[in-house]
């Protein structure tokens, strides 16, 4: 969750491009991530720099090499590579320092990993610098500088937190999804060294970040290998999106998280141009729920199992598509999802709990996604297997995230998540649980018998407390007391007014 401090310093720059003639909101966001990411490649490598210098070894695959850069063969242009790197070129004087950026950085980072054919500079190509002039841009650099960016995900806070400034954005189905809400998905379906991972509706890759990261911290040992830092940093991440920003962010971020070359791609998941299938070993996402999509377009293998138009339930279908035999989910769906009266959301259900293994649903409150959605949305995890294996269902009652639950959304010390997580993980001793506690299992047979719905309200069970109060004529005579009280004290303050 962007802090207070990243917020004003964000909504600084943010008024410093828009005043600067920049009015576009998707296109500020860009501005921003850009330098962001000129500054961030630079501390990157300082650090690395910082590290291969304590242990007396080269640094290996360094982003700024030593000597001079060609920019561009037509015309020739070459650069030296200390001129590109941020602490070097923001100590520069405000006509040198745009001249450079423009004609120097930008072009440079556009062209990082070419040679690889990598989504970063796949996505970049068609990037443009447009900061206007000198003076704005010497604002923006002074306020990045004073960030702390030491923050994991700090291009997922920015993206996050500038999407909510965007009026559109409800318009454009760009919800974003909290990053403690990625990170609890996250930890819940603890990703593999050997797993590939898939986010079909990727955003600014915030799912394969912390994946990314949790893979890096729990296998720090076994990435030293050759073979599978090769399968890390290019075939373990695939993104889909259909938003070209999107990808350029994602790429990006993927790229500072130590992922040169993850499979990021413009395409429409739900569409018949996705022909991908038996591919993925873990799939995590927050699918839009814009409510319906042109069935022209939609891919016919998923209408097929569930004729509808609406994304949420074709994107559960598509999982099951796209998963290999044993492969597993964890989907953000609305709530509807759950207890929808449709036969496609029914038949979607009957498929995860008759021919998959359905294992747990994670109720959320719908302040979660305050200020930007009110929408109420669960998690749903399941494994693949096309054979069934759904004996029991796992429901928890998330009540807290942390997070107060209106549109402030102010750090609060009451979070379920962690017992989520610790629950979750520990699931053979959920069994004895009562119906009345906040997790509890519910058997297939009780949700077949309820036509498949799986909204934690069916099966939560309310204890009622027996209040007592005292008889109506003590009540009475207590009100007749306080009211020869109020009455004596009014004539005593009309003999005060005489």
């Amino acid at each position: 969750m962007i802090t207070g401090a990243l917020k004003n310093k964000v909504d600084a720059i943010w008024d410093i491009i828009w005043t600067g003639g920049i009015t576009s909101p998707i296109t500020v966001l860009e501005q921003i991530t850009y330098l962001l990411f000129m500054k961030l490649i630079d501390d990157n490598q300082l650090k690395r720099e910082a590290t291969a210098n304590a242990l007396g070894v080269k640094l290996e695959s360094p982003v700024f090499k030593k000597g001079e850069c060609v920019i561009s063969e037509v015309p020739r242009i070459v650069c030296d590579y200390d001129k590109l790197r941020w602490n070097v070129f923001h100590n520069f004087a405000p006509d040198a320092m745009l001249s450079n950026i423009q004609n120097n950085v930008f072009p440079f980072i556009k062209q990082i990993g070419d040679c690889r054919n990598m989504a970063f500079s796949r996505y970049m190509k068609n990037a443009v610098f447009l900061i206007p002039t000198a003076d704005v841009l010497v604002a923006v650099v002074d306020n990045i500088d004073s960030m702390d960016l030491n923050n994991k995900d700090i291009m997922g806070d920015v993206y996050e937190y500038v999407l909510g400034k965007i009026a559109s954005a409800g318009e454009n189905g760009q919800f974003r999804t909290p990053r403690h809400i990625i990170k609890m998905i996250v930890e819940l379906m603890q990703p593999k060294l050997t797993d590939r991972i898939l986010d079909p509706a990727m955003g600014s890759a915030g799912f394969l970040v912390e994946s990314a990261q949790f893979v890096s911290q729990k296998y720090p040992q076994k990435l030293m290998q050759t073979n599978n830092r090769e399968h890390y940093k290019t075939r373990m991440f695939t993104g889909y999106d259909t938003d070209q920003s999107m990808l350029r962010i994602g790429a990006m971020n993927m790229m500072l998280h130590g992922v040169d070359a993850p499979n990021i791609s413009y395409l429409d998941s739900l569409s018949a141009k996705n022909e991908e299938r038996n591919e993925y070993t873990l799939i995590m996402a927050n699918p839009p729920f814009t409510g319906s999509v042109f069935e022209n377009s939609i891919s016919p293998d998923l209408t097929a199992l569930c004729k509808t138009k609406k994304t949420e339930l074709l994107f559960l279908t598509l999982f099951t598509k796209m998963l290999t035999t044993g492969g597993r989910c964890a989907s953000i769906v609305p709530d509807g999802v759950l207890f929808g009266s449709s036969k496609a959301h029914k038949a979607i259900r009957k498929e995860l709990v008759e021919n998959q293994r359905l294992e747990a649903i994670v109720s959320m409150p719908s302040g979660v996604f305050k200020p930007y959605a009110g929408v109420s949305t669960a998690i749903l995890i399941f494994t693949k297997t096309n054979s069934g294996g759904t004996d029991k269902v796992w429901f928890y009652d998330m009540k807290a995230d942390g997070f107060s639950l209106d549109d402030k959304r102010s750090p609060i010390d009451k979070n379920d998540i962690p017992d989520i997580i610790a629950r979750f993980h520990k699931l053979q001793e959920e069994e004895p649980r009562e119906r009345t506690e906040q997790s509890f299992f519910v058997t297939k047979d009780e949700i077949v018998s309820n036509d498949y719905d799986l909204s934690i309200n069916k099966y939560k069970k309310i204890e009622y407390v027996r209040e007592e109060y005292p008889p109506t004529s003590q009540i009475l005579a207590e009100i007749k007391a306080l009211e020869a009280e109020i009455q004596q004290d009014i004539s005593e303050l009309e003999d005060l007014l005489k």
